[in-house]
């Protein structure tokens, strides 16, 4: 039975249940539950957290797991991205206060505080900058405040935070996270289809997320030309209408894609424009 390791608590463990659920596995009903056997697709889930999950896969207790790629890259594992999960993105950046350390070179010397020292001490070894690093669990805007770092090294989504707390981003960026979906190296062979039929099932939720199904009425004649705007994942799918010279076009469509496809399709005399959502999808 194969072994995945899910983010029990946290901004990871909705979404992640979520897509698991979309791509047809048996989750759990509990919070509290730690383990659920999904005895249909031969899945055994485990409720970790999402700290440790890397550790876990990494060590073979589990086969797969999801994580964020910024606790992987914090973490001392074997476990190997299989894919990302296009959720949770994240960036992380350097911030101290305004006019104190303006650049990456300025930072040499200085007290780091940071809850992710591995990830953070990778980065700034490889562009050849020492620092003493201040490890802490959790939020660490009021390091500097509370004097025990010069700087921070953390998760920025508006910056508003941090300023809240009078820092100022600088330096490059960091990492640019997301959900991943990991695997150990060195899975059981008779693992290997439902690891593929897991994967697959993922890839389809995906698509079905970004992409959406558009359907509209068109002369024949302008048919190459409604291709052109909008060619789907092959080919659209064309019906014939009871008004002669008219045909039923049905495409996928990228979502970020939508509204430009149906302003080209209106522009060239398309009718009855819809947008349906898609459920699950297989490319």
């Amino acid at each position: 039975m194969l072994r995945v390791a899910v983010p029990n608590k946290g901004a990871l463990a909705e979404t992640a249940a979520q897509m698991l659920a979309e791509a047809g596995y048996r989750g759990r009903r509990d919070s509290r539950t730690l383990v659920s056997v999904d005895n249909r697709n031969e899945v055994e889930f485990f409720y970790l957290r999402p700290r440790d999950i890397a550790t876990y896969v990494g060590s073979g207790a589990v086969d797969l797991g999801i994580t964020g790629l910024d606790l992987l890259l914090d973490s001392v594992t074997a476990a190997e991205v299989l894919q990302e999960l296009q959720f949770a993105d994240s960036t992380f950046r350097f911030a101290a206060p305004q006019h104190t350390i303006t650049n990456l070179q300025e930072l040499a010397g200085k007290r780091l505080a940071t809850s992710y020292p591995k990830l953070v001490g990778d980065f700034l070894e490889k562009q050849g900058v020492a620092v003493h690093l201040v490890k802490l669990e959790g939020a660490v805007e009021s390091a500097v405040r509370l004097g025990i770092a010069d700087a921070v090294a953390d998760v920025v989504s508006t910056g508003s935070t941090l300023r809240a707390a009078g820092l100022s981003i600088f330096g490059p960026v960091i990492l640019e996270s997301t959900a991943v979906l990991i695997s150990n190296p060195e899975i059981a062979a008779d693992k290997a289809t439902a690891v593929t039929k897991l994967t697959k099932r993922i890839n389809g939720v995906l698509a079905a997320r970004n992409f959406v199904m558009m359907e509209y009425d068109l002369e024949e004649r302008k048919l190459a030309a409604a291709t052109a705007v909008c060619a789907g994942a092959q080919a659209p799918t064309v019906s014939p209408l009871a008004t002669p010279g008219w045909v039923a076009v049905k495409v996928m469509v990228p979502v970020a894609e939508t509204a430009e496809v149906m302003d080209q399709l209106a522009d060239l005399g398309a009718r009855a424009i819809i947008v349906t959502a898609i459920h699950a999808a297989r490319l």
